[in-house]
């Protein structure tokens, strides 16, 4: 994975809503004192929601609601490949997981489909302003490969066929179901189970037969 950084064009200032900071002290006050730090990944999460990414300043708050020093706030937002560095496209920030699992299912194909319809380069915003996108590590859904994923959800069993259809619904502002993109359950396997199936009408499994008597003389 590259080096994450800080875009370098920042907003002076960051400040959650009043919903948000009460929101944030409730969030605080599960934790004991002296382990308020706990709380960072879950209001760096909710500044990425309140703005669409994480900016300095909105580090630099976070740090001080928590009584953390800015630079332990910096290392969790650049660890972490859920929080968006920079701004991103209004509509969708696309992270495309590039992984050997992902990449030996298709995942270039995917990634080609980015650079044609949003941008030649990650973490830019299409021209339109409506898209970004970027590859990441992993996302932890390997057996649904390849994926993406969108804000808190992930959309799997893709091809370029099929994003670029979960494109056009994003633009046109149409709801996408998360999840596998072809006929399966969650993960369970491609055309269905194979075992544990009806035998017959009506649900009834087909039982085993009992083992043979054994003779023992």
């Amino acid at each position: 994975m590259s080096v994450r950084r800080l875009a370098e064009e920042q907003p002076e200032s960051f400040a959650f809503t009043d919903s948000n900071i009460a929101w944030a002290e409730k969030e605080i006050a599960k934790y004991p004192e002296g382990r308020q730090a706990s709380a960072v990944i879950s209001l760096l999460w909710r500044a990425q929601e309140q703005e669409g990414w994480v900016s300095e300043p909105a580090i630099e708050v976070v740090a001080a609601m928590l009584d953390m020093p800015k630079i332990r706030v910096l290392e969790v937002a650049t660890f972490y490949t859920m929080f968006l560095l920079e701004p991103v496209g209004r509509i969708a920030h696309l992270q495309v997981c590039g992984t050997t699992p992902c990449w030996l299912r298709g995942s270039d194909a995917i990634k080609d489909v980015c650079k044609a319809r949003i941008s030649a380069g990650q973490h830019q915003v299409s021209a339109d302003g409506a898209f970004s996108w970027e590859e990441v590590e992993c996302l932890g859904a390997c057996v649904n490969a390849p994926l993406v994923q969108i804000g808190a959800d992930t959309y799997e069993d893709l091809t370029a066929e099929t994003f670029e259809v979960l494109l056009d619904n994003l633009a046109a502002g149409k709801p996408i179901a998360p999840g596998p993109q072809i006929d399966r359950h969650f993960s369970a396997p491609v055309g269905g189970s194979t075992t544990l199936v009806d035998a017959q009408a009506g649900g009834a499994t087909e039982k085993p037969n009992p083992p043979e008597e054994v003779d023992n003389g």
